[in-house]
């Protein structure tokens, strides 16, 4: 019953969130005095380079302020600029820019329940996904390297050739699991190695017991060429762990093992090696939402696993910019059920790392080794930026 109460909690407050967004704040041609949501990174680039401004932030926050004819101004992160000292066609853009928040509107006692859904643009919430996102041969490429699960880090070699990297599996939750990955891309194939980093399992000595824990081994997958919403591949782990270290992975003292009374496991961390293999797939849908420059939606079957859920990148919402993910695995012959939540918050460093650095917190609700459902993991988790947006 519990179990069912918080599940449907989660799912609650999640449905909220993105029913909270259908509600939408009508575009007003006669705003003078606005802040631009960060939803343009070329226009954003632009200005700056514009203003001799390096290097520049696409995530900048950029307030335009058109109330005196005689004395038009841009502020850029706090420095004041005359809006004469843009070219004729790029004040044109700013002033015609359709993501405005009004600066001049009322602020009354049930603003801080009404401010952030009053600015929400409902024909903006959702977009199409960008010419990248939907290649089965690009699709691969991504500026993002998130230090715990996500999507792979990807770098074009050349166009449709490049190379992709990650830590911990694309579905796991913080400091779930050993798993990293580097893989080769070519015409919609991904073959890599993975191998393990322990020192991503070894900070939390309980609440171990849903962890997957790695050896080394070797995927191949492939994207059909009808567009980036179908993957499937193969997983083998080629090597065995030694009985030594298998013991020093698998113990009641580094909280990977559960028992029961009579000592029998009551839960245990999944391990994967020993010709173990696998065939994986993922259904997926590329989507924008909040301006978010990467995002999809997703149901895949991985290492016998169901999971469903979300991520977007860099979501712009009244001058915020965050990522938010979410991964549910319903259920598991092999481990119990869990659900993974990560939010990243942008724009809290200065400088270059105004764009490039995003933190916040990660955290996974399964059944504990109580036996009660419940946080099993709460960490911090990191986002870096490498490249510009698509």
């Amino acid at each position: 019953m519990k179990k069912t109460v918080l599940i449907s909690a989660v799912l609650f407050i999640i449905s909220s969130f993105f029913l909270s967004l259908s509600f939408a704040q009508q575009e007003d041609e006669q705003i003078r005095y606005y802040q631009m949501e960060p939803l343009d990174d070329s226009l954003f680039i632009q200005i700056q380079e514009a203003l001799f401004i390096d290097p520049p932030d696409p995530k900048a926050e950029i307030i335009v302020d058109l109330r005196d004819a005689n004395n038009q101004t841009i502020s850029i992160k706090g420095a004041l600029y005359p809006m004469l000292a843009l070219q004729p066609e790029l004040r044109a853009r700013i002033i015609t820019y359709p993501f405005k928040i009004n600066l001049e509107e009322d602020i009354h006692y049930g603003s801080v329940f009404t401010r952030v859904i009053e600015k929400i643009r409902f024909g903006k919430v959702l977009q199409p996904p960008t010419k990248t996102q939907i290649s089965p041969t690009l699709g691969y490429i991504n500026p993002f390297l998130q230090l715990q699960g996500g999507e792979r880090l990807g770098v074009s070699l050349k166009q449709d050739v490049g190379l992709s990297f990650g830590f911990g599996t694309p579905y796991s939750g913080p400091l779930e699991t050993n798993f990293f990955e580097a893989n080769f891309h070519i015409l919609g194939v991904r073959a890599g190695m993975f191998n393990h980093i322990d020192a991503m399992i070894e900070p939390i000595k309980e609440q171990n017991h849903n962890n997957l824990i790695f050896s080394q081994g070797f995927q191949v997958y492939y994207t059909i060429p009808f567009g980036n919403f179908f993957e499937f591949g193969y997983l083998k782990a080629t090597t065995e762990i030694g009985q030594i270290k298998l013991n020093s992975y698998l113990k009641p003292t580094v909280g990977t093992v559960v028992l029961n009374d009579d000592g029998s496991i009551k839960y245990q961390a999944r391990v994967i090696h020993n010709n173990d293999s696998y065939l994986n797939w993922e259904f997926r849908y590329p989507v924008s939402v909040l301006g978010s420059t990467r995002g999809k939606v997703y149901v895949a079957k991985f290492l016998d696993e169901f999971h469903f859920g979300f991520g977007f990148r860099e979501m712009s919402l009244a001058g915020s910019t965050f990522d938010l993910q979410f991964d549910a695995m319903p259920s598991s012959k092999y481990r119990q059920p869990q659900y993974n939540i990560n939010l990243l918050v942008q724009k809290i460093m200065e400088g270059w790392g105004f764009s490039a650095f995003a933190i916040g917190p990660s955290a996974s609700i399964s059944r504990t080794d109580a036996g009660k459902i419940g946080f099993t993991k709460i960490f911090v988790n990191l986002r870096f930026k490498l490249g510009t947006s698509f």
